[in-house]
């Protein structure tokens, strides 16, 4: 990162967000991005980051500040929005509510 730049960013930022602390990285061909050294305290090696992506917005959170039932809860959300997709689509067909309750039982 071009430092000036970083310093710059920074800058800008802090009277708005004093608690925000900002820097810049870039992706590699192989979709892996790396942490700044200044803003990984607190990460260690090998420790889980759950990705969540809100528009524009990619945000790293610790997996140890969800529930226990994080794996399970992002599965469920995964399947839930393909099904949303599917519907969206028109491929699937109108059901009742005990079919659809039934259907999600299967999950």
């Amino acid at each position: 990162m071009d430092a000036a730049l970083g310093q710059s960013i920074i800058y800008k930022v802090r009277p708005i967000l004093p608690m925000v602390e900002i820097d810049i990285t870039r992706m590699s061909s192989k979709g892996q991005i790396v942490i700044p050294a200044d803003l990984r305290h607190g990460i260690k090696e090998g420790e889980k980051l759950v990705v969540i992506r809100n528009n524009d917005q990619l945000i790293l959170k610790k997996a140890d500040k969800f529930g226990k039932n994080l794996a399970e809860d992002l599965e469920f959300a995964r399947r839930t929005e393909g099904a949303w997709r599917e519907y969206l689509k028109s491929r699937q067909k109108p059901m009742s509510k005990e079919a659809f309750l039934a259907e999600l039982d299967k999950w």
